[in-house]
């Protein structure tokens, strides 16, 4: 029997936006998904979970701020206080590796912003702040200023890029971790109607590769000198004969960096329902230079997965279907890194986010009523 791991999943909840319930708690057991609890929140575009607290953060998307919670005795989540992020639908939330700060992309007003940690796991008020400006991308709806979308810091924690896709720019930034204070490094203009959205650093390159919402691409970026990011390739993370409209989303790499993964959602931007593309996962094999090979193409299992993770061990990628409800588990080769059939492991309301923890307090209370 496996060890049971703790999955929460955010969801989009307001009529605008979705059906979901808030944040979903699921024990699995032996690949087996079993809803423990739903909390009630706003949005919950964004989730991540503080390994040393074990305290969870949930940014509020389209709203102004972030909720940190704890799991109580019963594994139910615990809200221990909420932040106001400065600006609104912050999208992407993510911790700085020093342990100190929370990082948080506020899309629709255009700025990035760090919030201290305190000694029991919650955050305090802003204390750095970072509004991005440019020319914006030719789109008419979705490049309109400046959107940031993603946080995300380089492998030795020295700094960290921005994909801006209302800019088709990348940001070079650094957090000075003592006094939480946000500077600008550096930018890289990408194609005009890219619209960069997420990225991930090659684990042991001085690479990393950006996913292109609004073209549905990957880009290769050389971080050798992280002011002065280069791009080295461009691929498509649809088929060619494809001429469908289609949105790019997530990006993730194996953890030994040999093979990187793309979501494609059907249809074109967030109020369609999904259709009538494919809703599909890109597998590209990561060359020893760190270039990529063409990719091949499996189902996502559900309609718009906006969001892809891999475990921990790497043999499953888990993919949240936002406009079927569904998260389908695809086991992963070893050898090949190509997808297995996949299996639907949960169905939830609009489901944007998961993340994982491999230990709780409420384990065993929470197992005991299962």
């Amino acid at each position: 029997m496996d060890a049971p791991k703790l999955a929460y999943v955010g969801s989009r909840t307001t009529p605008e936006r979705g059906t979901g319930a808030g944040i979903s708690s699921f024990i699995i057991t032996d690949s087996r998904w079993t809803l423990l609890a739903e909390t009630p929140a706003v949005n919950p575009g964004f989730l991540v979970l503080d390994p040393v607290s074990e305290v969870l953060h949930a940014s509020a998307g389209d709203h102004d701020y972030i909720t940190s919670y704890r799991a109580d005795s019963d594994g139910k989540l615990k809200e221990l206080g909420r932040q106001p992020t400065l600006g609104t639908n912050p999208a992407h939330t993510c911790l700085d590796p020093s342990g100190r700060y929370v990082l948080v992309a506020n899309h629709t007003s255009g700025s990035v912003v760090s919030l201290p940690i305190l000694p029991d796991g919650s955050l305090g008020p802003v204390a750095g702040q970072l509004k991005f400006t440019g020319d914006p991308g030719p789109h008419r709806t979705d490049q309109t200023g400046a959107k940031p979308h993603q946080v995300v810091f380089s492998p030795a924690g020295d700094y960290f890029l921005v994909p801006d896709k209302g800019l088709d720019t990348i940001f070079t930034c650094t957090l000075d971790t003592e006094t939480g204070r946000l500077e600008f490094a550096g930018r890289l203009r990408l194609r005009e109607f890219s619209g960069p959205r997420h990225l991930v650093f090659h684990p042991h390159l001085a690479l990393a590769y950006a996913i292109n919402e609004l073209n549905s691409t990957v880009t290769v970026l050389d971080c050798g000198s992280p002011e002065n990011l280069c791009p080295v390739q461009y691929l498509p993370t649809v088929e060619d004969s494809d001429t469908r409209d289609s949105r790019a989303a997530e990006v993730v790499i194996s953890a030994d960096g040999r093979f990187l993964y793309a979501s494609n959602r059907s249809g074109a931007g967030d109020k369609t329902p999904g259709g009538p593309g494919d809703d599909t996962i890109a597998v590209y094999a990561v060359k020893e230079d760190g270039t990529l090979s063409p990719a091949t193409w499996t189902t996502s299992g559900g309609i718009r997965p906006r969001f892809i993770t891999l475990s921990g061990d790497g043999k499953t990628l888990y993919a949240a279907n936002e406009k079927s409800g569904t998260i389908e588990a695809i086991g992963i080769d070893a050898d090949s890194g190509l997808p297995r059939t996949g299996r639907q492991v949960a169905q939830t309301g609009s489901p944007v986010c998961i993340v994982f923890a491999t230990s709780f307090e409420g384990y065993t209370q929470s197992l005991a009523v299962l």
